[in-house]
């Protein structure tokens, strides 16, 4: 072909592309070099142009004239909902061609079809040479994302519907076997019961466990206190006779317009023989339309018991689930979570330490590992601490004995509360865990110093940090301490480098995914093991690196990142894939527990749709360029 023959296909190749984004903004240059570089492909109506068994993806295919039709890998017709038809100008395979792995989806000529073809090689060629090319390409990865939240977001908005619509029957309502008492028993015996049981209300049945009155804790006041009864008379004396009752069969509308009507609190619901089968409470419904954040922090700031504690700590997790319905990120929702478990957690201490004498100690309670990261989910445990100053005129020992019987106390409260007892014994009342400032810094320097397995290990918990009451200062002091002793100890980061990088990304050679080999799960990816922590242990080393204050796994990439110049582009890819796995836990978490089991983290990635699957594999080639930049950095 002569030059100006070239020349005019150049030339007419960039007319053409000039036409369509991205190419109408790209720069003069790079659209030149592309058109050079392209040639033009034919394929015949029917004819498949690329498919997953083709093996990795060669080109970069730009339609110039046809239609092409594309399909899950697999799928042989294919409705007009499951299938996509792209145009001229339209281009396909990019996630391919970037992961340099086979195509997805099957991609079919509809009818005759040109493409503009560009190689594998000359397509990296033009991401680093064209700023706008390359933005578009990866904003074609964040659109993939975009994809697969909006299904996130839709089967979870119908899940939050299901759960919290008025329509739903008492049936589904009520959650707990009913507490009651015969018309004979004393009323001192039923004050007693409700204290010992923290119930609001008392219901009075027949023999034959048929509602005959209903007694609650308003009533103590105008029906006993003020007229002097004795409380050895019967409940059936101050009871309030004949109470509202409903079918199981009714919903929460009924029990609404009861309440209503009748200007009380509580309907009792009952079967078909007239039996008592459960109370249904004004809260009950209030919390059935969903309880906002502003109700939830009142009702934690004035709760003077820890079952008012935990019923707090229901509303939140309820609460979160419509955020997660309502489309918030996965960052946004475990910070919220992770923000009504501190204030729930400081009440409890608050009111614990209306019964142990700290007065004029310095000391602070500490979080760690998920909870001190801002970063809990539906399911976790206690990781948590005691930091305090022991004077010259303080007896050691037992100023140690008096935290160590405080902390007890809160334990147990936040166990109460719905935060699990730490399996391994990460709490406050472990001596261990309960230290002065100097031990703390002690312990820490001992691990940078020596770092074998059991310190670096201990460094991926304890080193995750955050004052949660008490004085803050005590744990900036110890920060600094901290970075004062990694700063002088290069060999500490090396090997906490190479720990992180002793989990690999689930990612196989010839399949998608590799799944673990538990017997228990089979078939699963645990996506905390596999996931969360490939990016949360390389951002602790890059934080520690960089003396960068932050315990959040988001804001120690971004901070340590700009230090590092991570291009804002690579940045911002490494967190959609921190946070899409993220939101795959939080939603796999709930349900599980939605149908009764405890939650875990473990995902069959067979279940997972397709968008879903993409996403998550890019999510994971993403901690694999954190991983490399360790390898790079410490030469590992």
């Amino acid at each position: 072909m002569s030059n100006r023959a070239a020349e005019t296909l150049i030339s007419a190749g960039i007319r053409f592309l000039q036409a369509f984004p991205p190419f109408d903004q790209m720069e003069e240059a790079a659209l030149r070099f592309l058109a050079e570089h392209v040639s033009l492909a034919h394929y015949p109506k029917g004819s498949r142009i690329l498919a997953s068994e083709m093996g990795t993806a060669q080109v970069l295919h730009i339609i110039q004239r046809g239609k092409v039709r594309v399909r899950a890998s697999g799928e042989t017709g294919g409705s007009e909902h499951s299938t996509v038809t792209l145009g001229p100008g339209q281009m396909f395979a990019i996630g391919a061609l970037m992961a340099q792995r086979p195509a997805a989806r099957t991609y079919v000529a509809r009818e005759d079809v040109f493409c503009y073809e560009l190689p594998a090689n000359d397509f990296f060629a033009l991401t680093r040479q064209s700023t706008v090319f390359n933005l578009f390409c990866t904003q074609h990865i964040a659109e993939l994302l975009k994809q697969s939240q909006q299904q996130l977001q839709l089967q979870l908005a119908q899940r939050a519907a299901e759960q919290r619509t008025m329509n739903s029957p008492l049936a589904a309502i009520v959650k707990r076997e009913p507490v009651s008492v015969q018309a004979g028993t004393t009323i001192r015996q039923v004050v007693e019961l409700m204290a010992e049981r923290h119930l609001g209300s008392m219901v009075v049945v027949d023999a034959d466990g048929q509602p005959v009155g209903i007694f609650t804790l308003s009533d103590v006041l105008k029906r006993i206190v003020l007229p002097g009864i004795s409380l050895d008379q019967p409940i059936a004396a101050v009871m309030t006779a004949a109470p509202q009752t409903l079918s199981l069969a009714a919903n929460a509308h009924d029990a609404a317009l009861a309440m209503a009507r009748h200007g009380i609190r509580h309907v009792l619901a009952v079967d078909d023989g007239g039996r008592l089968c459960g109370v249904v409470s004004e809260r009950d419904l209030f919390r059935l339309q969903g309880a906002g954040l502003r109700q939830i922090r009142h009702a934690i700031d004035a709760a003077e018991t820890v079952e008012v504690l935990r019923h707090a700590r229901e509303d939140v997790r309820q609460l979160s689930l419509t955020m997660l319905a309502e489309g918030v990120g996965a960052q946004e929702i475990t910070q919220f979570i992770s923000t009504l478990n501190d204030t729930v957690t400081r009440r409890v201490i608050e009111l614990n330490l209306d019964r142990h004498d700290l007065y004029g100690i310095d000391w602070a309670w500490l979080s760690f590992g998920s909870e001190g990261r801002d970063e809990q989910t539906f399911v976790t445990d206690q990781d948590n601490g005691i930091v305090y100053l022991c004077t010259d005129i303080m007896d050691r020992e037992l100023t140690q004995l008096r935290f160590l019987e405080f902390a007890r106390d809160v334990n147990a409260d936040l166990d109460r509360c719905g935060f699990p007892l730490c399996k391994g014994n990460i709490m406050a009342s472990n001596p261990d865990l309960c230290l002065t400032l100097e031990e703390w810094e002690e312990k820490f320097m001992q691990w940078v110093r020596t770092p074998e397995p059991q310190a670096l290990l201990n460094a991926t918990i304890f080193f995750d940090f955050r004052p949660l009451h008490g004085r803050f200062n005590l744990a900036h002091r110890l920060r600094l301490a901290l970075f004062r002793q990694t700063r002088n100890s290069p060999l500490f980061l090396r090997m906490l480098a190479q720990n992180a990088i002793g989990v690999s990304p689930p990612l196989g050679r010839i399949r998608d995914f590799v799944t673990g080999a538990d017997p228990d799960h089979p078939g699963t990816i645990d996506l905390k093991k596999f996931g969360v922590r490939l990016f949360t242990d390389a951002a602790r080393v890059f934080a520690l690196a960089n003396e960068v204050e932050a315990t959040n796994t988001v804001q120690r990439l971004k901070r340590a990142g700009a230090l590092m110049n991570i291009s804002r582009e690579d940045m911002a890819a490494t967190l959609e894939g921190f946070n899409f796995i993220q939101l795959l836990r939080l939603r796999h978490q709930h349900f599980e527990q939605e149908h009764g089991r405890a939650g875990d983290n473990f995902v069959r990635p067979d279940e997972l749709n397709e968008i879903e699957r993409r996403i998550l594999k890019e999510a994971f080639r993403q901690a694999r360029k954190l991983q490399a930049r360790l390898r790079l950095d410490y030469q590992l």
